[in-house]
């Protein structure tokens, strides 16, 4: 798929590859979680040279003249995976963040981004989906970290994400006819009927979106819409699915209600984006066609305390009311079937840096502390694609890692606050402190 290709292109050309010293590092781990499901590992030691493992195990020696980092008092894990983020613009919340794409230009869209990058890195998560942002932020984001411009996280972009006008994606929604942003456009997130949306499949991954994301049902945070209907006809979303296979990308559906949720299923999509009135049908449905489930908790608790805090506006209010409730229920039954889920939490609806809290959410609505961590490893690195070079500590793979004082699978809240953060061999973050960036590199 286009996702592995330009991931694969993004580590090798990275100056990271360049620059790094060819000095081994060997890193004591008291405990070892690798990603996988498989059991901890005790008194562990892992490898590294370059960006790369090159060993790990509890019977690995330490090489001579090697740098050791003693983490012998930590669980070493691998590097956090969001699938769902939204790190350009404003958080939901702050300030006119209704009306940012009047009040601000991309290129602000794009500096908010890299300090949304930076927080979300320093709390452990060194590869993220981004779904969706005005002007192709996220792309030049995704850019900027690959060349060492900014610190953060490896992107996966979705460039502007775009369903019926007038729907969730549209972001000329709410405005008065004639004013500036009023008509919905491909730009604006708005393509109808078969041939648009094979113009906005290919608009998109000509500028160079990884992945597609559609609004398969209405949405909590739009205007005008309901948060549960059905959107985008099965049809279609088949339209997009064939048009962005054919590109080689896959397809994210947020998708709210049951009906738009099986459609978007039976239509081909990847993954369901929050997926919050599931019923038995759509279960089974997901789980026969292999379709993930990315559930995004922190958000429905996220605007629900805002909308009780009074800090929606009333309609909007109502609708994160409405559907927060519904989502631990739908959570409990996806994990119940079988149904495949990576971790997602919608970051941006809540101020980035706070992901880890997904695993909490997770593992108290249903999961185990073990079955949490693969979602936020393993797990999400193959739906994005990328479980080749990401989401489990393997030879050959990318060495990215975190680390957390305490045991996650007796205290799993603890992966909240990530004390050691390495991506691509190079440390970020260590005894709780930033002390460099993640990346070397010019402009």
């Amino acid at each position: 798929m286009r996702a592995v290709l330009a991931f694969a292109a993004v580590a090798a050309l990275s100056p990271l590859s360049a620059q790094q010293t060819t000095t081994t590092i060997a890193i004591r781990a008291g405990t070892l979680i690798d990603g996988t499901g498989a059991a901890p590992v005790r008194n562990a030691v892992i490898l590294i040279q370059g960006d790369r493992i090159t060993a790990l195990g509890a019977g690995v020696a330490v090489p001579a003249g090697a740098t050791v980092i003693d983490l012998s008092g930590a669980t070493v894990l691998p590097g956090f995976i969001d699938a769902h983020v939204h790190l350009t613009g404003r958080i939901i919340g702050d300030g006119d963040w209704q009306h940012d794409a009047l009040t601000e230009s991309p290129a602000e869209h794009a500096l908010h981004g890299a300090l949304h990058a930076q927080q979300t890195l320093e709390a452990g998560f060194t590869t993220v989906r981004n779904l969706g942002a005005g002007e192709f932020a996220d792309i030049a984001l995704r850019n900027a970290i690959a060349a060492g411009w900014v610190s953060g996280p490896r992107i996966l972009a979705a460039g502007v994400s775009f369903g019926i006008n007038g729907g969730h994606c549209d972001g000329s929604s709410g405005f008065w006819p004639g004013s500036p942003v009023s008509e919905g456009t491909i730009a604006t997130g708005a393509a109808d009927g078969a041939d648009e949306i094979r113009e906005a499949v290919r608009w998109n991954a000509k500028h160079g979106a990884d992945v597609i994301k559609i609004c398969a049902t209405g949405g909590v945070l739009s205007p005008t819409d309901s948060v549960g209907v059905q959107q985008y006809t099965e049809e279609e979303m088949r339209v997009v699915v064939e048009t962005a296979h054919m590109a080689e990308r896959r397809v994210a559906a947020h998708a709210h209600g049951t009906a738009g949720i099986k459609a978007a299923v039976r239509a081909g999509v990847t993954s369901i984006e929050h997926g919050s009135i599931l019923d038995a049908e759509a279960v089974q449905l997901m789980k026969d066609h292999g379709t993930w489930l990315v559930p995004t908790l922190m958000a429905g608790e996220t605007v629900g305390r805002l909308a009780r805090e009074g800090r929606l506006p009333p309609a909007i209010a109502a609708k994160a009311l409405a559907i927060a409730p519904r989502m631990e229920n739908s959570f409990r039954m996806a994990v119940r079937g079988g149904v495949k889920i990576a971790l997602g939490t919608d970051a941006g609806v809540f101020p980035h840096g706070r992901n880890g809290h997904e695993f909490t959410l997770m593992a108290g609505w249903g999961m185990t502390p073990m079955q949490a961590i693969q979602a936020g490893t393993l797990n999400a690195a193959t739906l994005l694609g990328v479980e080749s070079t990401v989401g489990s500590l393997a030879v050959g793979k990318i060495a990215d890692l975190v680390a957390v004082r305490g045991d996650p699978l007796q205290t799993i809240a603890i992966l909240e606050r990530v004390d050691f953060v390495m991506k691509g061999g190079v440390v970020f973050k260590r005894d709780g402190q930033v002390i460099g960036r993640s990346v070397t590199g010019a402009p």
